[in-house]
């Protein structure tokens, strides 16, 4: 564990970021500390009122951020280059994406898990996040510096029983994290990790029903890390897992 790390004050002005789940917990959060400092915030999420909701808010902090109505659920890798060639065409790049979009619905064993349900958790937590990222990666590599931060859990927590399909996808991402640096090393494309401690957020309610609601910190406290990550600072942890501690 490290100490939070507190980016420098405008330290993303002039870069295009795009946050997915931006209307949730961490992904709103971190969206409007961006905003905050200084870049031009693409909000993607599939309910538009409550982009709406963080889409004004934001409005107040920073640039003037853009909305992307998606679900993730559901969309293909043409809907990504479709996405992608849009903000290109109407922000004229991208330099950035903070994966925070997550599906879970609680713990249960996975022999009696409906293989629906699996395979949709499996999709949002991973394969989305791929494909998203690989329809980027041309207008990414064209900035000079550029990110890619996933939102990782701690595996020990999450790759034990009851967690199913959302605990192997998470697992899997940072085998993608992995192999991404790899293959990005050297270009303009850093790809990190962040984990967060525990949390007050949805996810986290429904796998701990009886916790008080003061347990944990609100989410907003990680945000200056997914800063710090998507800044050109976070180069000192390309292909790494930031593990930092809010106490």
């Amino acid at each position: 564990m490290m100490a939070l790390p507190v980016p420098v004050p405008n330290s993303l002005v002039g870069r295009v970021i795009l946050v997915t789940g931006a209307y949730g917990g961490l992904g709103e959060a971190a969206a409007k500390a961006a905003a905050v400092a200084g870049a031009t915030v693409v909000l993607l999420g599939k309910k538009i009122p409550k982009l709406n909701r963080v889409y004004d808010a934001i409005g107040k902090l920073g640039p003037e951020p853009a909305l992307y109505p998606l679900d993730m659920r559901g969309a293909d890798p043409a809907d990504y280059e479709a996405m992608a060639d849009k903000i290109c065409a109407e922000l004229g790049g991208l330099n950035g994406i903070l994966h925070c979009a997550a599906d879970f619905s609680g713990l249960r064993p996975l022999e009696t898990t409906d293989p629906e349900e699996f395979v949709t958790q499996i999709h949002v937590n991973l394969t989305a996040p791929w494909l998203l990222t690989q329809a980027c990666l041309p207008a990414l590599r064209r900035a000079e510096d550029a990110a890619v931060v996933f939102i990782t859990e701690n595996r020990e927590r999450v790759n034990t029983a009851y967690w199913g399909a959302y605990g192997i996808a998470k697992a899997g991402l940072e085998g993608l994290v992995s192999l991404l640096h790899d293959e990005t090393d050297g270009s303009p494309v850093r790809v990190s990790a962040l984990q967060p401690g525990p949390m007050r957020t949805s996810i986290r309610a429904r796998a701990y029903v009886e916790e008080a609601a003061t347990g944990c910190p609100e989410p907003g406290v990680y945000a200056p890390a997914c800063v710090y990550l998507l800044s050109a600072e976070g180069a000192a942890h390309r292909g790494r897992i930031l593990r930092p501690s809010w106490s």
